[in-house]
């Protein structure tokens, strides 16, 4: 009765729908899905590893253990799930710019990722820091169910230590000489804060990528730094000048020094040896007083008259100057009449 009140149309498909299934074998088709069955009981009963990663096994959600790289099974039918984590991978988090592509020349993303790169120093000055956090996953099982979004808590800890630890510097600090204080300070604050929070990280190393000054005040800051060179180079040229006059003025001094000794060591001898033989001419004089005498008038007179041309000899008598001997020609003047005096009136 309840077929007579089904539309015409209906019941015409009814009955080619009956008339289709009317060769059907059941036998047949349980073999089947038996088979299919165990082929998805087997296909979901094991997993593959990758050399550098480390898989998470989960029993009812529960973690049961961790394996390495290789071929494993589990229990299928979802009763145990892997997640794989890259243990062997050397990761990194990039901040104030992007890499599109790695290679022999690096291609960095255009964008504007200022908001995480504009910092404000201890000196209220403003630097866009651009930075690299490399990183490895040491616990896989901390890693995936310590934290919650990993990656967010990464780089929120990275940003937030690097705005203090350049927030207690001066500008020009951070800019020049202070860069490798400032990443090795940043790499060790990081890394204690992923080990309270048991993240399962282990930082590799923290790179400072670009320091600069904004685009708006690039010029002043070149002119400044422009400065310092021209300061730096004129004290290396004064060093170099004191390096050149100092040591040459220390020698000049030690050579007049030892120039001075010398000379003293000289007069000194000099004045005991004069000592030494007034002493000994002392004593002779006192034991024969004119042979003594007489020795040393003719010591000075040979003394004087080797350096005489003519020795002319005085007459007190005849008022005249007779020529002993000319020492240059061999032959003697003529005298030399001295003119007699006029009488005073």
């Amino acid at each position: 009765m309840a077929n007579a009140q089904w539309p015409g149309e209906l019941k015409d498909d009814l009955r080619r729908l009956q008339q289709q299934f009317e060769g059907f074998n059941p036998g047949f088709v349980l073999p089947v899905l038996l088979v299919v069955v165990v082929l998805l009981f087997l296909w979901s009963s094991w997993y593959t590893v990758q050399p550098e990663e480390t898989a998470v096994v989960q029993r009812f959600g529960r973690v049961h253990r961790t394996t390495g790289p290789g071929l494993h099974f589990k229990i299928p039918l979802g009763i145990e799930t892997v997640r794989r984590v890259p243990t062997a991978r050397v990761l990194k988090e990039e901040f104030g710019f992007r890499t599109v592509t790695a290679g022999r020349q690096t291609q960095y993303a255009g964008g504007d990722y200022s908001a995480e790169s504009l910092m404000l120093t201890g000196d209220l000055n403003v630097i866009d820091v651009q930075w690299i956090v490399q990183f490895r996953v040491e616990d896989p099982v901390r890693f995936l169910f310590k934290v919650r979004e990993q990656q967010d808590t990464f780089r929120a800890v990275s940003e937030a230590v690097m705005r203090r630890v350049v927030g207690n510097r001066v500008a020009s600090d951070v800019l020049t000489v202070g860069r490798v204080g400032v990443a090795g300070r940043v790499k060790e604050e990081i890394q204690q804060i992923l080990s309270d929070y048991e993240t399962g990280i282990r930082l590799i190393t923290v790179e400072l990528q670009d320091v600069t000054p904004p685009d708006q005040v690039k010029p002043a800051y070149n002119e400044v730094n422009e400065a310092r060179q021209d300061l730096e180079r004129m004290v290396n040229q004064a060093q170099e000048q004191a390096n050149k006059v100092i040591p040459r003025a220390a020698g000049e001094a030690k050579q007049a020094v030892a120039e001075a000794e010398g000379y003293a060591t000289e007069r000194v001898n000099r004045a005991r040896g004069e000592a030494a033989r007034f002493t000994s001419v002392l004593a002779e004089y006192q034991r024969v007083p004119d042979v003594t005498r007489r020795r040393l008038y003719l010591e000075a007179m040979s003394e004087v008259l080797a350096d005489a041309k003519t020795v002319y000899i005085v007459d007190s008598e005849q008022q005249a100057l007779i020529p002993w001997l000319s020492l240059d020609s061999g032959k003697s003047p003529p005298p030399i009449q001295a003119r007699a005096e006029e009488p005073k009136s």
